[in-house]
């Protein structure tokens, strides 16, 4: 079996478990090394996974001739850099979101990806998750009629250490949580976002503010063919990991996530109890692993990729014009995050 040499860049919670998941379940891929600023984090987590090759830096990894493709999984400020980097070097990219953090970020990703002639796949792994996957099935195939509205929740139980913040290696709330859903929204509703609304606020970590961050926001969204929709992005909510959706449509709608671990639930004398789910590496599991095997299997195969670049750059957008929507207090337009006069119908 033809295999595809694979080499990982940053190995944090995200990356390692990639590499998991190409080390042991991704028949046609082989990990052939990993890279990491901390040498002793790619050391160990190449000693666990019995990977020869360790780096410190993506320059070292990508001189390598047996490897062919590169996943990213660096913190957000430095996926734009890694990508220009593995283009440059003629290896296929896989990269988690966002692809940038400033659209001058994303285009550039962009310009290096296509200038090379290699490909590139965003890590947007709901559209690998099967209710997902059903629910846009079920839209395109007008179960609903013409979608009308779109409403995501994203909650995480526990927020980052402060430490996270400090460093601001990562994107404020819109890059780190709510991108998903702007991607979700445009895919699901097979429409466009337009303008968007934010709404945020610190009011249980006052100390966000100083490091550009919130805590929970809420962005509303208006699309190109009329419909309308909102996006709940909430960093700690304690209880478990609650990811849910619901496309309403002229002829019904579609509901799909749950916060619960399984389907089991406890009755005894004092009540009723069932278990949720608590981090989005059990929510989404099977669709991390799909989102590789697929990539892997198109890339050998030469075969269209399912998530492009151009995918994460929309993404990346919406999420612009909610932090400048977020800074000034006003709606934005999504292409060029223009400021327009504030809506009251």
């Amino acid at each position: 079996m033809s295999k595809l040499g694979i080499g990982i860049v940053g190995v944090g919670e995200m990356g390692q478990r990639h590499a998991e998941n190409l080390r042991r379940l991704v028949p046609e891929a082989r990990l052939v090394a990993i890279a990491d600023r901390d040498s002793r984090r790619a050391g160990k987590v190449a000693a666990e996974l019995e990977i020869e090759h360790a780096y410190h830096d993506l320059e070292a990894l990508l001189e390598r001739k047996d490897i062919q493709a590169v996943v990213i999984a660096t913190p957000d400020k430095f996926h734009t850099d890694a990508v220009r980097a593995a283009a440059t070097a003629g290896k296929d990219i896989f990269c988690e979101k966002p692809l940038g953090l400033t659209l001058a970020s994303g285009r550039a990703a962009l310009e290096a990806v296509e200038r090379s002639g290699v490909r590139m796949q965003m890590g947007f792994m709901r559209r690998y998750d099967p209710a997902h996957v059903l629910a846009r099935q079920q839209v395109l195939g007008g179960e609903i009629g013409d979608p009308i509205i779109f409403k995501a929740i994203g909650r995480d139980k526990d927020m980052p250490p402060i430490a996270a913040y400090q460093s601001r290696i990562n994107g404020m709330l819109f890059y780190t949580n709510s991108i998903h859903d702007f991607d979700s929204a445009r895919w699901l509703m097979n429409d466009e976002v337009s303008e968007v609304h934010s709404l945020t606020t610190v009011n249980t970590h006052p100390e966000l503010a100083q490091y550009d961050d919130v805590v929970a926001s809420l962005v509303n969204l208006r699309f190109q063919k009329g419909a309308i929709g909102n996006v709940e992005s909430y960093a700690q909510c304690l209880y478990g990991y609650d990811v849910r959706t619901e496309i309403v449509g002229s002829k019904g709608s579609i509901l799909l996530g749950t916060i619960r671990n399984h389907s089991a639930t406890l009755f005894r004398s004092n009540g009723g109890t069932y278990q949720l789910a608590d981090h989005f590496l059990a929510r989404f599991r099977e669709a991390y692993l799909a989102q590789l095997v697929d990539f892997v299997h198109n890339i050998l195969n030469d075969q269209p990729l399912r998530v492009t670049g151009e995918d994460g750059l929309r993404a990346l957008e919406i999420a612009v014009a909610a932090e400048e929507s977020h800074r000034r207090g006003v709606s934005c337009t999504v292409d060029a995050t223009q400021v327009m006069a504030p809506h009251f119908d």
